[in-house]
């Protein structure tokens, strides 16, 4: 299962990079979700204070798996769009466009159309809308808010690297590594796993936006409002919420190297070297040299799924770490 983007020669000239502060703010509501792996946030999970924040309508139109509405996160005008802005775009969206989008979304989860919260989403429009309006500024305010300066560094980070290797070596050096799940050959990009989809773009060219907050997915969207875009975890995500080092920490820095001491504590759920490389911002190659030394030394375990090894902590590894 795949999805796959075919160029024209004008979309190879129309690539850019956009970042999107209602993005990041509508896919970290979703890690508040008890279903959800909050991965590499786990961190800043512990520290946000949601003591009187009840998100659950906007949890509900979120799905892991199924359709979210489109008018929930407008396409970004470049690198530089601000929440606001972008929260007026919600809030003019045409209420033909709500009732749909909420139908269809809800429509995807069993048993949310006829729940109290459906109910209430499939009501008077004009209100509903106000109400998730509401409820998305409350979220930014207490979420995201706080931490953007160091959300907003990453995503910079990320399109100033890609930039650099999009002028180095054009698309076939940015794509090479854009993300693990993403390849490039004769004029096709390819998402492995997921729908199965192609498309033929005409001339639109496609956005590509770094994502902080949707930290373990590629997402393609080629649907209006938006031009085709990417949407891809951010290079380096796994430093983002690296805290000041506790003395036991600090010591097995010293003890094993402070690269192979924030690998193994990245490893409490099986992840593949590429996905390693990309979250830590350093050379498949340099993660696959410290992996096989803490290998080696009994801290991880290597395990085959499907056409690659990941890795997990040993109990050695998990006692480690304390």
């Amino acid at each position: 299962m795949a999805v796959t983007l075919r160029f024209s020669p004008d979309d190879l000239l129309r690539c850019r990079f956009a970042a999107s502060p209602m993005l990041e703010t509508v896919s970290a509501v979703r890690l508040l979700s008890a279903s959800e792996d909050p991965g590499p946030h786990r961190r800043w999970l512990s520290t946000v204070d949601r003591q009187g924040l009840d998100l659950r309508p906007l949890h509900l139109l979120l799905p892991r798996r199924g359709y979210a509405p489109d008018f929930l996160s407008p396409p970004p005008g470049g690198r530089a769009a601000r929440f606001a802005d972008e929260l007026r775009a919600v809030a003019a969206t045409d209420h033909q466009q709500i009732r749909r989008e909420l139908r269809r979304s809800l429509a995807d989860t069993p048993g949310a159309v006829e729940s109290p919260t459906g109910r209430l989403l499939l009501g008077d429009p004009a209100r509903v809308l106000a109400m998730l309006v509401e409820l998305i500024r409350r979220a930014w305010e207490v979420l995201v808010e706080p931490v953007w300066p160091q959300v907003r560094g990453l995503l910079d980070a990320d399109v100033s690297f890609q930039s650099r290797r999009l002028a180095e070596g054009g698309l076939d050096r940015l794509f090479a590594e854009l993300h693990p799940r993403l390849r490039w050959g004769n004029g096709v990009l390819t998402r492995e796993y997921g729908d199965d989809d192609h498309r033929d773009l005409r001339g639109e060219g496609l956005i590509l936006v770094p994502s902080a907050f949707k930290w373990d997915q590629v997402v393609v969207i080629v649907d209006p409002p938006w031009q085709p875009a990417v949407v891809y975890p951010a290079r380096g995500l796994g430093t983002l919420w690296q805290p000041p080092a506790s003395d036991r920490q600090a010591a097995l820095g010293r003890l094993m190297g402070k690269t192979r001491a924030a690998l193994l504590a990245d490893l409490g759920s099986p992840t593949s070297t590429t996905v390693l490389a990309h979250r830590h911002a350093l050379a498949a190659g340099t993660v696959s040299e410290h992996l096989t030394v803490l290998r080696d030394a009994g801290f991880v375990i290597g395990e085959r799924h499907r056409h690659e090894i990941r890795y997990r902590r040993t109990p050695l590894g998990e006692a480690s770490i304390g």
